[in-house]
């Protein structure tokens, strides 16, 4: 039996897991978290330490096909202005409640399109952030960059304010692909904003591309991951398409029968991965790919690579908060949810008041279990003496979750004094393998498919 058989025999094809980006994730969030606690949260911030921001505009000049994300069109600046003068307001609240002293390990604007805001907007938008938590010694500040919606000003502007480190959404480069998603983005274009973006001194360069497209097929990905290369992103995000129609409207416009079958999906990860790997990048967790010097391929090497809501990060900050509408904080408490209407958002804020509405109060085994999966999603492996030392757990109570967890994949994963791992042939499974640790029911949730 090879291992296509093998992974089909233990349920890769068909299973719908989460991406563990959380934990507990997102459709587990509940309405015990309001703007009180959330409060109360960024007041337990300590003097002096360092946190992460991530701003979000849902707002976009046109709707991808195959995003699922929210976000909402817009053919003119003035709600986004309008919105931006919110975010200008949740601000300075959150400048109200912060102890003296914090600064910022990361920023991270993201949507929707970011760069659609006008550059005057740019530059007053960084400007009462770094005003509130200015930027700490190693700090990055991180941008979406859509290629058909930025120009020299904004660039300038953003290049300005102190953006070292750029996102680029490739998707695809085939013309027919792009068609199909809602998505056309030329590779001339593409490399043009690259270029760009490099001569005005920003360090860094991250791309997006996605596997498991309508009329994929293992020649198109490669062209497209070949034409990504001679870009040289310093990172690269190898995303599955997830197709979830039921979910997202817009999707419908995109034919199911044109969609790769699963098998076919775990055929073009492993062709991307191969080109990715064969340029000399190294993989990183389950679905990124890094430069050896980029300091997430750093951190994946000495263990302290972290997961959060936009995907693998080298932040080891403890406090993530999300501004603007239908953004999600971390805090060593929770999580906290903003309200995900930019109506009900601006309104929150209008009032004086955070939009919290929803989120997560860490208890029982919360922490002890989301370390683990955290783990198994970055390092493919735990640490028994570790979770011992960081957590209020037992090597007793540990072996039963482990032993649990193995019943599922017997002879798949590796269980011994040490800990438990995942081996290099059942890394397709590590979602499937991460879930086995979740105390939460999953029928209720609609996720996406684990390949």
């Amino acid at each position: 039996m090879n291992q296509e058989s093998q992974l089909m025999r233990l349920g890769l094809f068909d299973a719908r897991v989460p991406r563990y980006t959380s934990y507990p994730t997102a459709p587990h969030f509940g309405g015990g978290v309001g703007p009180a606690e959330f409060t109360d949260w960024i007041q337990s911030v300590p003097a002096g330490s360092s946190i992460s921001l991530y701003l979000h505009v849902p707002f976009c000049r046109r709707l991808c096909w195959f995003c699922a994300c929210r976000t909402q069109g817009t053919s003119s600046d003035e709600p986004v202005r309008a919105y931006a003068q919110t975010l200008k307001a949740e601000i300075a609240l959150l400048k109200r409640h912060l102890a003296p002293g914090i600064t910022l390990s990361r920023l991270h604007w993201g949507g929707g399109t970011p760069t659609l805001l006008p550059a005057d907007i740019m530059r007053d938008l960084a400007e009462t952030i770094f005003d509130a938590v200015p930027m700490g010694p190693g700090a990055e500040f991180s941008v979406e960059i859509d290629p058909n919606e930025i120009d020299d000003a904004r660039l300038d502007a953003l290049a300005a304010a102190g953006m070292n480190r750029a996102s680029i959404g490739v998707q695809d480069f085939d013309p027919d692909i792009q068609k199909t998603i809602g998505r056309e983005q030329g590779y001339e274009l593409t490399k043009r904003v690259a270029d760009l973006i490099r001569a005005r001194g920003v360090g860094s360069l991250n791309a997006d591309i996605l596997y498991g497209l309508p009329h994929q097929n293992r020649a198109r990905i490669a062209d497209s991951v070949q034409k990504l290369l001679t870009l040289s992103p310093d990172r690269v995000a190898l995303y599955g398409y997830a197709h979830v129609p039921w979910m997202s409207r817009r999707q419908q416009m995109i034919p199911s029968d044109a969609m790769p079958t699963p098998e076919e999906r775990l055929r073009l990860f492993e062709t991307a991965r191969q080109l990715f790997t064969w340029d000399g990048y190294q993989e990183i967790g389950i679905d990124h790919f890094a430069r050896p010097s980029d300091g997430m391929a750093v951190a994946a090497r000495n263990g302290t690579l972290r997961r959060n809501f936009q995907g693998y990060t080298d932040d080891t900050a403890p406090v993530l908060i999300g501004l603007g509408a239908s953004s999600i904080s971390r805090f060593p408490q929770g999580y906290a949810q903003n309200a995900s209407g930019t109506s009900d958002h601006t309104k929150a804020i209008r009032d004086g008041r955070f939009s919290t509405h929803r989120g997560h109060v860490f208890a029982g085994e919360d922490l002890l279990r989301a370390r683990i999966i955290e783990a198994l999603m970055c390092d493919f492996r735990v640490n028994r003496a570790e979770l011992i030392r960081d957590f209020c757990t037992t090597d007793q109570r540990l072996t039963e979750m482990f032993r649990t967890a193995a019943k599922a994949f017997d002879g798949w994963v590796d269980v011994d004094t040490e800990g438990f791992a995942i081996p290099p042939k059942a890394r397709p499974l590590a979602r499937m393998i991460a879930r086995a640790f979740d105390a939460y029911d999953q029928t209720k949730a609609q996720h996406s498919a684990a390949i």
